[in-house]
């Protein structure tokens, strides 16, 4: 896997708990998230803590295909609470980066971990383990613009690595 990849699909919820819809594009706002996301509105259940960790949490399409075949847990993509799955891309390189995503772009804020709340939450026992060190990326929107299934990820032009 690389920095770059494609959008396989797109995941939004005005609210904590509910189901996710499944979207052929949405709408990212700079500083916010994504339009009609629960953190976008402030509904999101970590959405009392501050800065930008969770408008945008993105996950591999590879990391679910691993835990069915190693855990025996089949996750759909919507199931993942994450409101993009990616394919290609290794999401953990992407950490304290710029990247584009379609027309948007992104800041890769940190690794996400699974939490007892989510395994609880999508009645699925195991889960959190089999998730831990590999449940996603954190991102902020830096810019606005579509993100649509199909679209490429691929590192900004400007790319800012605060990891250097």
């Amino acid at each position: 896997m690389s920095t770059r990849g494609r959008v396989e699909s797109i995941h939004v919820t005005e609210t904590a708990g509910e189901p996710m819809r499944t979207l052929d594009e949405v709408r990212a706002i700079g500083g916010q998230g994504l339009e009609g996301d629960r953190y976008c509105l402030g509904q999101g259940t970590y959405s009392d803590m501050t800065g930008p960790r969770r408008q945008v949490t993105l996950i591999e399409r590879e990391v679910l295909e691993a835990i069915e075949r190693d855990h025996e847990i089949a996750l759909a993509p919507a199931e993942t609470r994450r409101n993009i799955v990616t394919r290609g891309v290794a999401l953990t390189h992407l950490v304290g980066t710029t990247f584009k995503v379609g027309e948007v772009v992104l800041r890769g804020i940190k690794i996400n971990e699974p939490c007892r709340y989510f395994e609880n939450l999508v009645e699925i026992p195991g889960l959190e383990d089999a998730l831990m060190h590999r449940s996603g990326l954190n991102a902020e929107v830096i810019g606005e613009g579509l993100i649509r299934v199909g679209d490429a990820i691929e590192p900004a032009e400007d790319n800012q690595d605060s990891t250097r």
